[in-house]
C-alpha cells in the first residue's frame, strides 16, 4: 500500500468514527432527556397527590373534619319570573296605576256608572287601574252586570294584556250587594255568624261557594270576603258578619270558606286585618283602635289571619285599626310598616297581596290627605290601594313619590309582581 493509499484509508476511518461517535452521541443524549422527564413526571405527579400543607392557624380555623355548608341559593317559581318579566316591560305610569282599586264612578268621572263603554275605556287608556270595585249603584240586575263586567274585563286586557280585578263586597246577609237585590234572583246565604254557630265548617265552604258561583257566572273574580275578625269585644260593630268569638273555630271557618270561593273560581279576601272584632268603635266614622299586645293578638284575632295564609289566601285586607301596644302609636295598621311588614310579612309569612281597606273612611281622611296617605300605605307595605277619597291625588301624589325617591320603583316593583302574577294566574 502505497503512501497515498494509506492517507486515503486513515482520513476514511476518521469519518466512520467521528460518525460513529454522533450516533453514539445522540442515543445516550436521547436516553438522558428519557430519563429527566420520566423523573420530572414522577415528581410532579408526586407534589400533585401531595396534600397541601395546612399550616397551625388554618387548622385552627377551618378544622379538616369540618363540612362546610353551600350558601343557600334562592328559588324563584316559573310564575313569579314570568310577572316579573311583565313588570320589567311596564312604564312607571302604570304600575303606579295598577296598584289602586277604585269605583267605576272615580274612574270616569260619573255617579251611578252602570256600563264599560266609550267613556270607560278612554279613561282606562289613560289610567289603567289594578281593578274596579262595585257598589250597589253599579249593580241592577244580571244582564247588566254581566255586560258590565265583560265590557270592562274586555277593555283591562285590550289595554294591559291582563284581565282587571273585578271586585265586590259580598259576605252575605247585611253585607251582600247581590244577594241583597232581589232582581239577581239568587240565594243569599245569610250572615256568617249563623254559619259559625253551627260549629260545622263544611257549612262556611257551603257559603263560600254558593257566593262564589253566582259572581264568578257574573264576571267577578274577587270577592272582599270572608271576615276574619275574631269577636273578642262584645261592643264591637262587626257583630253577626264575624263567625263568632273563638278564634280556632272562626279560624276553620275562614279556611273553609276561602276554599269555597276558590273553588268557584272566585279570589277571596281576608279582612279585617289585625282585626276589627276586637274594638269597639267604626273606622267608617272615626279613628279606632286596640289596646291588646301583639302576643296577645297572635293568641286571638290573628290566628284566623295565619290559618287564611296557611291556606294561601290571595289578598288580606288590612284595616284602619290603630294598635298602639304594638306600634308605640296610633298609626292605622293600614300605613303602619310595624304592622304589614314587621308583622303580616315577616312575622307571619305572608306574600301575596295586601290590599287596604276603603281609605276614604274617616279613621283616614280626618288625619291624612289622599296622596300622604297613599304613600304611607305603599312605604308600609301595601300592594294595592282601595277607594282613595281624591284618586287623582291619591295616584299622582305615589307617583311623584317615586320620582322624587321617597319611594323607590324597587319597591313599587315589588307589589306589581305580586298583582300581575295573581292577574295572570286568573287567565
Amino acid at each position: 500500500m502505497n503512501r497515498e493509499e494509506r492517507r486515503t484509508r486513515r482520513q476514511k476511518d476518521t469519518k466512520n468514527a467521528t460518525l460513529i461517535f454522533i450516533i453514539f452521541l445522540i442515543v445516550v443524549l436521547l436516553a438522558l432527556a428519557g430519563l429527566v422527564f420520566l423523573a420530572g413526571k414522577f415528581i410532579f405527579r408526586d407534589k400533585a397527590e401531595k396534600p397541601p400543607v395546612q399550616t397551625e392557624t388554618q387548622t385552627e380555623s377551618v378544622p379538616v373534619t369540618e363540612e362546610v355548608e353551600a350558601p343557600t341559593v334562592p328559588v324563584v317559581d316559573e310564575a313569579t319570573t314570568k310577572a316579573a318579566e311583565y313588570v320589567a316591560g311596564m312604564t312607571l305610569e302604570d304600575k303606579i296605576a295598577q296598584m289602586f282599586v277604585i269605583t267605576p264612578d272615580a274612574l270616569t268621572g260619573y255617579s251611578g256608572v252602570t256600563a264599560a263603554g266609550d267613556t270607560t275605556k278612554e279613561w282606562y287608556a289613560k289610567r289603567p287601574v289594578g281593578g274596579i270595585v262595585y257598589l250597589s249603584g253599579n249593580l241592577k240586575d244580571r244582564e247588566q252586570t254581566t255586560t258590565m263586567l265583560a265590557n270592562m274585563n274586555t277593555i283591562a286586557v285590550e289595554r294591559t294584556g291582563l284581565p282587571a280585578f273585578l271586585c265586590v263586597d259580598e259576605e252575605g246577609g247585611t253585607v251582600a250587594r247581590i244577594a241583597g237585590n232581589s232582581a239577581f234572583g239568587v240565594t243569599d246565604v245569610g250572615n256568617m255568624g249563623a254559619v259559625g254557630a253551627t260549629g260545622d265548617s263544611q257549612n262556611a265552604y257551603n257559603a263560600g261557594n254558593v257566593i262564589g258561583g253566582y259572581l264568578s257566572e257574573l264576571g267577578f273574580n274577587v270577592d272582599f270576603a270572608p271576615v276574619a275578625d275574631v269577636l273578642t269585644n262584645e261592643q264591637s260593630m262587626m257583630g253577626d258578619r264575624s263567625f263568632g268569638t273563638d278564634s280556632q273555630m272562626v279560624a276553620e271557618m275562614v279556611a273553609s270558606e276561602l276554599k269555597g270561593l276558590s273553588d268557584a273560581g272566585v279570589y277571596g279576601t281576608a279582612k279585617h286585618f289585625p282585626g276589627h272584632g276586637g274594638v269597639s268603635g267604626d273606622s267608617h266614622e272615626s279613628a279606632v283602635a286596640t289596646e291588646r299586645t301583639l302576643e296577645e293578638l297572635m293568641s286571638a284575632e290573628l290566628v284566623p289571619f295565619q290559618r287564611a295564609i296557611d291556606a294561601g289566601v290571595p289578598f288580606i285586607m288590612v284595616g284602619h285599626i290603630a294598635a298602639p301596644n304594638v306600634t308605640g302609636d296610633n298609626t292605622p295598621a293600614s300605613l303602619s310598616q310595624k304592622m304589614i311588614t314587621d308583622v303580616l310579612r315577616t312575622q307571619m309569612g305572608y306574600n301575596g297581596i295586601v290590599i287596604t281597606d276603603a281609605m276614604d273612611m274617616s279613621a283616614i281622611t280626618g288625619s291624612y290627605g289622599a296622596d300622604a296617605a297613599a304613600v304611607q300605605a305603599v312605604q308600609a307595605g301595601a300592594d294595592m290601594i282601595l277607594m282613595p277619597e281624591d284618586y287623582e291625588k291619591a295616584y299622582n301624589g305615589l307617583l311623584d313619590a317615586v320620582k322624587n325617591g321617597t319611594i323607590s320603583e324597587e319597591r313599587i316593583n315589588e307589589s306589581l309582581v305580586r298583582i300581575v302574577k295573581a292577574k295572570q294566574q286568573l287567565g
